[in-house]
């Protein structure tokens, strides 16, 4: 018999690689997101020649009073001025076996503030 984690790991898997599947079609660059219990990074990835192209982390933020979802947005405030320097405009958002909501749609908001275009 299978154990629960291991049934969870099935499902994680399964949402990542559906999400991968639809943006894969798509030959722009794509912007992946990693959410841990405690940071969040995010980078933009071409795998056409499978190099990262840009990428941040949380702990690049110096504001020590900042945290949760205005963490998030300015991350992906910094992205998008990383992404306009090296002349990225368009990305393909890749949440992979995230939901849509809390940090993962601010740092989607905050990189459109910014000035990318997914």
């Amino acid at each position: 018999m299978k154990s629960i984690n291991f049934k969870k790991q099935q499902q994680i898997i399964r949402r990542k690689h559906r999400s991968r599947a639809k943006i894969s079609q798509t030959s722009r660059v794509r912007l992946s997101v990693f959410r841990s219990l405690k940071h969040l990074s995010a980078q933009i990835i071409d795998d056409q020649k499978r190099t990262t192209l840009v990428a941040v982390h949380d702990r690049e933020i110096t504001d020590a009073k900042v945290k949760g979802l205005e963490r998030a947005r300015q991350l992906g405030l910094l992205l998008a001025t990383k992404a306009k320097a090296k002349k990225i405009e368009q990305v393909v958002f890749d949440k992979g076996s995230y939901r849509y909501h809390g940090q993962i749609k601010s740092l989607a908001e905050g990189a459109r503030e910014g000035g990318l275009q997914f």
